[in-house]
């Protein structure tokens, strides 16, 4: 699979996914289009590479009625403002929390760029969304397509905005970040951690949720589809405890956040799959994110 590439979803009817080749890396970032009587399309990319989403959409011949961000991080929803403005007949939807960062994402840039630092030369600044083209969701709100509907469920643990997406038609749950990232190069999934309101017990409950709907295929937001497997979230669930109690104990070993910051940055596992770069800039997010969280509830 090249950049620009893209697929139908084995196993499912008229639902196809684009690899964005966010951070410069094959398969990083997914953009699923749903080719339903009012076709809809999952997240959105970093913005920069808006173009794959087009030619995909064309290719379809879809003309998208929905622009569904999982969640505001800028690299699943750095595209939505320039989908609306290509699509004026399109309505965007993101959780309520969300709402307001697409329609002025100044707050939401700062932010990134205090996160992802000289990862930022692979986004675009956002365009706003005008405020009467999105609205707010919330658990449990349904997305008619025509021919299937998409039920929203609430998994604030990567993120308070974040939502997950169950496709009744194939039996399909469009996991964002809520499932963590799978790396088919390993078969692993890998923990999705970033600052700054990652919380581990939630993420947990995410893990359960997603297990209680028993899907047929994960479509994650990194690394595309998988064939949903009994026990999958249950490994999640021990990645995630088992990665917060790594930053936990190696902060009480150094007592410096910056040396601990330091420290999974330099023995990061992922140099020979992601690069350098993308490798040593994941584990940064990721651990800061767990420090964070570890100071929210009072650890030390």
């Amino acid at each position: 699979m090249a950049i620009g590439d893209w697929f139908e979803v084995p196993g499912s009817t008229d639902l196809y996914y684009v690899d964005i080749g966010a951070y410069g890396i094959a398969e990083y970032g997914t953009v699923y289009v749903i080719d339903a009587e009012r076709p809809a399309v999952v997240d959105t990319g970093l913005g920069r590479n808006r173009g794959y989403v087009y030619d995909l959409l064309d290719e379809l011949e879809a003309e998208p009625a929905y622009i569904l961000p999982t969640h505001v991080h800028l690299d699943h929803a750095g595209g939505a403002g320039y989908l609306a403005e290509r699509y004026p007949d399109a309505q965007v939807l993101t959780h309520e929390r969300g709402v307001e960062h697409l329609v002025d994402p100044s707050r939401l840039v700062a932010g990134t760029k205090a996160a992802v630092e000289d990862q930022w030369k692979y986004y675009d600044e956002p365009v706003p969304v005008p405020e009467e083209r999105i609205d707010g969701l919330t658990d449990g709100d349904v997305i008619d397509l025509g021919d299937r509907t998409l039920t929203t469920h609430h998994a604030p643990g990567h993120a308070p905005h974040h939502v997950i997406f169950h496709d009744d038609g194939d039996d399909v749950v469009f996991t964002a970040d809520a499932a963590g990232i799978f790396v088919p190069e390993t078969g692993d999934v890998r923990p999705t951690t970033p600052p700054a309101q990652f919380h581990l017990e939630k993420s947990l409950a995410d893990a359960d949720d997603i297990t209680s709907l028993d899907p047929e295929i994960l479509c994650y937001g990194h690394f595309g589809p998988r064939a949903y497997e009994a026990g999958v979230m249950d490994a999640y669930k021990r990645t995630l405890v088992e990665w917060v109690e790594a930053v936990r104990a190696k902060r009480a070993d150094l007592e410096d956040d910056r040396a601990v910051v330091e420290y999974f940055m330099d023995h990061t596992d992922m140099v020979d799959v992601w690069g350098e770069e993308k490798a040593r800039a994941e584990d940064r997010l990721n651990t800061k994110g767990v420090l964070g969280y570890l100071d929210y509830v009072g650890e030390t």
